[in-house]
């Protein structure tokens, strides 16, 4: 059962990163990777917002008694392990290198970890200030 939740969430988590990526890049342009870094934001929100909601002592409202675990897997292991894109933030990074563009590099690999910490940490304390 715990191979479907994490597949399940790894299907819809990939499809949703494909959707979004191209919306993004569509509106935006590929010349940056711009896509990558909003999902990769996004993701980093939603994981902070899950890890509150789903790891803190106690059920969480609306998720049913002995269920937290099943929701950790399908959620976080399986939807934003497919839908975030650390691979493919590594890939472009490299490529932005490559390319001899070691400034925008630098600021995508800043951008993209500052604002993912500073995303996950608004989304736990949020859940965490809003659950008091």
């Amino acid at each position: 059962m715990d191979l479907l939740l994490v597949g399940v969430g790894s299907f819809a988590g990939g499809v949703s990163r494909y959707v979004v990526g191209r919306a993004i890049a569509a509106q935006l342009g590929a010349a940056f990777p711009w896509h990558t870094l909003a999902i990769n934001v996004t993701g980093s929100l939603a994981i902070g917002l899950l890890a509150a909601l789903l790891l803190r002592t106690g059920e969480p409202a609306g998720v049913a008694e002995g269920t937290i675990d099943e929701w950790r897997l399908l959620m976080i292991v399986g939807f934003l392990g497919g839908y975030t894109t650390f691979s493919s933030f590594s890939i472009e990074l490299l490529t932005l290198l490559r390319e001899g563009r070691a400034p925008a590099a630098f600021g995508y690999a800043l951008s993209s970890t500052a604002l993912g910490l500073a995303a996950c940490a608004a989304g736990y304390y949020a859940v965490l200030r809003l659950s008091r």
